[in-house]
């Protein structure tokens, strides 16, 4: 390979990565966090009971289906959602009313949390951490065909960026353990080259499978030519791709529902013991009645395992999965690895912390591009770009970093009955950022990264302390100890910002020595 064409990828690599860096460092920073977006969620409601009380899955059906002949007899659905992961809060019980005679869809709703009913105190209403996990792909206050179009573009610059970077290092296995503290320009690249090198396998299957999620949004030519552009054609795309089980209409003739256990346990027998998502009831208390099972299917091909049985007989009309293509399956493999839903508690940590250090390495190598460009300049000489870039980069690394924080502490200073504070958590997400990248602009460079960090790890390490002074759900209790049970998900939330908050403050100390 010519030392002309590596150069030329070099310059690819240094600018496509530059030009995107700032909003990719967000997407990956906000999808990291979607990987525990579940225990986020608990921290976030402080409401909710420890734990589920201790109860088979069928007493708890049981419960929920007389909640809802109580609540919604004549709706056309009843919806239970099954708290099938060890970290998820209670279930979800809700209902559809039909369709009424005009074509408008019927009213819909969920009953509250059976103990938190009994409690008599309703959890709070938060974005939590799914509205973390959101932000990274619809970016919070776009309209979703937007952001979907940005977090593409940028998406393809990764891309860019990743293989060019790995032909442009020649000797990217030997950089890989090669790293000089203290060195300026030499330690940031020498970074950047270990954290890029560290997670390739993982960045280059979340960039390459986030696209293909959204392929159907970039590539609208290629379905028009094949389907048209008219809504039927497209529908018929969209049914080939996701099929689903039949629909059957009421009959008018009224019919008990059968008893949910033996249909539980003959689709537990037929998933291999497969955990059960979800369970939805249609046409419920009517002879047409049917039952449709959720099992998770454990391997990343996404999608799920799906049992239709008859809601009146209980015999099984529709054995689990439905006929897929070969391309169908190659999407939804690439889907499962991308969301990661299928992985146990293990591996979704390896997924966390590759995702970190992708976080890590698009941050470093935001601040390799500032630090060689200011190396090349003669004392005292200024470039608009780089004077830019140098200003901006304190607020757009460490910003996010501070929002995500300031929407935990928003989280526990709000109001707990404000009607509108899972609107206002976003919001202080964005404002906590807007103030860091002001404060960023307006001082010297290494006065923003140093004040910027401070104030990081103060709002990280405090962040237990207003858990503590705001809910009953603190480190005194929940951290397990010898006699205590505690919960390690409550727990790991106040750890990991404790965890922090120490890092950064390290960070911060070397930063205001001149040892960055």
């Amino acid at each position: 390979m010519t030392g002309a064409f590596r150069q030329s990828l070099g310059a690819l690599h240094t600018w496509s990565g530059l030009l995107a860096g700032w909003l990719l460092y967000f997407v990956f920073l906000t999808g990291t966090l979607g990987y525990f977006s579940v225990e986020i969620d608990r921290w976030m409601q402080p409401e909710l009971p420890w734990r589920p009380p201790a109860a088979t899955t069928e007493t708890i059906l049981a419960q929920a289906i007389g909640r809802l002949q109580a609540a919604a007899p004549a709706a056309e659905r009843w919806s239970i959602d099954l708290p099938y992961r060890k970290s998820a809060t209670g279930l979800r019980v809700g209902w559809r009313m039909p369709t009424a005679a005009d074509g408008t869809r019927g009213a819909a709703g969920w009953l509250p949390d059976l103990q938190a009913e009994q409690s008599g105190v309703p959890p709070r209403l938060t974005g939590g951490g799914l509205l973390l996990y959101q932000m990274h792909y619809r970016l919070h206050y776009l309209d979703a065909q937007s952001a979907y179009w940005i977090v593409g573009l940028a998406s393809m610059f990764l891309l860019v960026t990743l293989l060019s970077g790995v032909i442009t290092h020649k000797r990217i296995l030997r950089n890989f353990f090669t790293f000089r503290p203290a060195k300026g320009p030499t330690s940031w690249r020498d970074a950047h080259t270990v954290l890029g090198t560290l997670a390739l396998p993982y960045h280059l299957m979340i960039t390459y499978s986030g696209l293909v999620l959204l392929a159907s949004t970039y590539m609208p030519l290629v379905f028009n030519e094949i389907y048209r552009a008219d809504e039927p054609a497209q529908a018929s795309f969209f049914a080939e791709a996701s099929p689903r089980l039949p629909e059957r209409p009421r009959s008018g003739v009224a019919a008990p529902l059968v008893p949910l256990a033996p249909v539980l346990a003959d689709a537990r027998a037929r998933v291999q013991g497969a955990p059960i998502q979800s369970l939805s009831i249609r046409n419920p208390g009517d002879a047409n009645a049917r039952i449709l099972l959720v099992a998770e299917r454990g391997t990343p091909q996404a999608g799920t395992q799906q049992l239709l049985y008859d809601g009146v007989s209980g015999v099984l009309l529709q054995p689990a999965g439905l006929a897929r293509s070969t391309p169908r399956q190659v999407r939804d493999a690439l889907t499962g690895l991308h969301k990661g839903l299928y992985a146990p508690y293990a591996l979704r940590w390896l997924y966390f912390l590759a995702g970190l250090v992708g976080t890590a390495m698009v941050g470093t190598g935001l601040v390799l591009w500032a630090a060689k460009r200011r190396e090349r300049l003669r004392a005292g000489q200024q470039h608009w770009g780089l004077f830019a870039v140098e200003h901006l980069n304190p607020g757009m690394i460490l910003g996010p970093v501070i929002g995500v924080l300031a929407y935990l502490w928003a989280n526990r200073l709000l109001a707990a009955d404000y009607a509108a504070r899972g609107l206002w958590e976003g919001h202080a997400l964005f404002l906590a950022w807007g103030a860091a990248l002001l404060w960023a602009c307006l001082s010297p460079p290494r006065r923003g990264w140093v004040g910027l960090l401070w104030c990081a790890s103060s709002l990280a390490v405090l962040l237990p302390v207003v858990n503590a002074l705001t809910t009953d759900r603190h480190l005194g209790v929940t951290l397990p100890l010898p006699g205590r049970a505690g919960d390690w998900t409550l727990a790991g939330v106040d750890l990991a910002a404790l965890a922090l908050g120490v890092a950064l403050a390290c960070v911060a100390r070397q930063a205001a020595r001149g040892r960055t």
